[in-house]
């Protein structure tokens, strides 16, 4: 019998979680026949052990083992490369999603033909006023950017069309950053991204690699994704504003009879020019956007 659905769990370093996460996943996976891919992303600890204790009791267990760390995005592209069913659910090996609420967000896709169901977390609490600010960032950068209301753009509870998927996911990260960019992707091509609520638990065990260094990896790989599709919407209002300013500079000047400052001509020379490479990065990305056509 074929396989009706396929989740992807990336896995890093989590042998503290995985004795008490996987049992659970397994079993319920088995019951829907759904297709589990587990992929070891080059952990350092005993994590790779304990999948291939598990792989062996359970051989319908497809496993992918990284010789060296790739990234979360690295791993989560391995598990989808082989996934052969119409649609693939990525979740986290820590323990924090529920598989139940994969069936919900399954009905949700069934019911309005969607492309991608984001497992949205609006409303729950974020482990630190410091991730939930950036967190804000990241979403209001993504939202002014790409035009989308989507909240929760770095769930990591995504599932979406597989096919879309492995088209798409040639121009993502390896990084953190590759669940954000992934849905940027899928609305910016037009697809129906919708989101459903779902239910995140406490951490079992273990710490988090999420960190400064990967919200600056992300808001970076989000203005990457600007300039890939849209460059003109990011130089066209910074050409605007920096002849605007250099105008508004110019104008008491001028009145006063003091003919061109060189500091208003500079600012309207440097817009002038930031339409120029909106242009030029305009045509090179229409050329890159073959890549995925």
């Amino acid at each position: 019998m074929a396989y009706t659905l396929s989740i992807v769990i990336p896995i890093y370093n989590e042998a503290q979680n995985l004795p008490d996460v996987l049992p659970s996943i397994i079993e319920y996976t088995q019951q829907r026949n759904w297709q589990l891919i587990l992929v070891n992303d080059g952990s350092k600890d005993d994590s790779g052990k304990i999948i291939n204790r598990l792989h062996a009791l359970h051989p319908a267990i497809q496993v992918v083992h990284h010789k060296v760390n790739r990234g979360y995005g690295g791993a989560i592209k391995s598990g989808i490369r082989v996934a052969n069913t119409d649609f693939v659910i990525t979740i986290d090996s820590d323990g924090q999603h529920q598989m139940t609420d994969i069936d919900k967000m399954m009905s949700h896709l069934e019911e309005t033909d969607a492309d991608m169901i984001i497992g949205s977390r609006k409303g729950q609490k974020d482990a630190s006023l410091y991730r939930k600010f950036g967190k804000f960032i990241i979403r209001k950068l993504a939202q002014i950017s790409l035009s989308t209301k989507v909240h929760d753009i770095n769930s990591g509870m995504k599932l979406y069309n597989t096919e879309l998927a492995k088209k798409y996911m040639k121009v993502c990260p390896n990084t953190m950053a590759y669940s954000d960019i992934i849905a940027l992707i899928f609305i910016n091509q037009r697809h129906l991204v919708l989101e459903h609520p779902i239910t995140i638990l406490p951490r079992k065990a273990g710490k988090s690699t999420i960190n400064t260094k990967t919200a600056f990896e992300t808001v970076k790989e989000i203005l990457n994704i600007l300039l890939f599709f849209n460059p003109l919407r990011f130089f066209i209002p910074l050409s605007i504003f920096f002849v605007v300013l250099g105008v508004a500079w110019e104008i008491p000047i001028f009145l006063r009879g003091d003919g061109m400052s060189v500091g208003a001509l500079f600012l309207i020379n440097f817009g002038i020019l930031c339409f120029i490479l909106g242009l030029l990065a305009e045509q090179i990305s229409t050329i890159r956007r073959n890549i995925i056509h």
